[in-house]
């Protein structure tokens, strides 16, 4: 299979530099790279123009086309000859070497698949155990992780997810890849992130990322899955693994953030479910409410206060708005 790699990127000629170093070293290796960059200076173009990336194509672009899903959009429009396969990487992500051979590979075992998603190692510690009920413990398929604390206070409120994880649960909140474990495997989903993602091309004939998530774009990967979940098959390959080393560069605001948080979250679950039961709307805005006060509660242990501060205000502004003004799902 011939596939192309798109990497978004802006402000972070660093990490950049890290992450193409890891994609040379790979056991198989992309027909074409192309750079997106939206930056406000000239250290990617230099990078690109003084190192010698194999099958590498530089696009700076226009304000008109600056954005995380503008730039993904324009990556694809600029893709050139047969290409069966179209990955995406987030700019601050390092490859273990064999992780395109893994990715690629779970086209050919599941030819139906119209997505495929990679699995970062370095966020989540995982042991194997046995199935345990333990309030602080979340087990999955032979291995166990640490139940984050907004996950064992929903369940004390019934607000516990009602699907496994990357499957959004009725009233939306529910558990991402990083619930799923190191366990080799090839897992069924219905959604992934976008920063380590990959699809048939064929799937932006119909599709395109939506022009509702402007700049950060949060939860745009999650709108994309889930719309393209209703035409087939999706899945994450835990065995096409590598490292996320998170870039603060480039990020919103705090405040933004947890605007962010309740507006996007709000539009992605009614993507799923455009009409939810009087039950789920209850649950996603009592979630939503118990998520907002524990982001207040942990500002006041946090030694960024003042950051989380902002965003439990932002999540707070988020969801008043939604009451006046909610987003119109395209």
């Amino acid at each position: 299979m011939n596939f192309a790699l798109i990497i978004c990127t802006y402000n972070r000629s660093s990490s950049l530099e890290r992450l193409l170093n890891s994609v040379t070293n790979q056991t198989l290796h992309p027909n074409a790279i192309l750079i997106i960059d939206a930056s406000e200076n000239n250290e990617t173009r230099d990078l690109i123009a003084n190192n010698n990336f194999n099958n590498t194509e530089y696009f700076k672009v226009e304000e008109k086309h600056k954005g995380l899903t503008k730039q993904r959009n324009f990556g694809i429009s600029q893709l050139k000859g047969n290409i069966d396969i179209v990955c995406f990487l987030d700019d601050d992500v390092i490859l273990e070497s064999d992780y395109f051979h893994h990715l690629i590979g779970t086209y050919k075992t599941y030819p139906e698949a119209l997505g495929v998603g990679g699995y970062i190692t370095n966020e989540v510690q995982w042991h194997q155990c046995e199935n345990i009920n333990a309030k602080k413990v979340f087990y999955y398929d032979g291995y166990c992780r640490d139940e984050p604390l907004r996950f064992r206070v929903r369940s004390i409120f019934g607000l516990e997810p009602d699907t496994p994880p990357c499957f959004l649960p009725t009233f939306s909140h529910g558990r991402s890849v990083s619930f799923l474990p190191p366990s080799d495997k090839i897992y069924n989903v219905e959604q992934f992130m976008g920063g380590v993602s990959s699809y048939k091309s064929e799937v932006f004939k119909k599709l395109q990322f939506s022009k509702y998530f402007e700049g950060y774009g949060l939860y745009e990967d999650a709108d994309f899955c889930l719309r393209l979940s209703k035409l087939g098959e999706l899945y994450v390959n835990t065995a096409a693994r590598l490292g996320h080393y998170h870039d603060a560069s480039g990020r919103p605001s705090s405040y933004r953030y947890g605007k962010m948080v309740a507006r996007n979250g709000w539009y992605i679950w009614r993507v799923k479910n455009s009409k939810p039961t009087l039950k789920a709307i209850v649950k996603w805005y009592l979630t939503e409410i118990l998520l907002m006060l524990l982001t207040f509660v942990g500002a006041l242990k946090s030694k960024y206060k003042i950051t989380r501060l902002k965003e439990g205000l932002g999540r707070c502004v988020g969801l008043l708005t939604l009451v006046v003004s909610k987003p119109i799902i395209k």
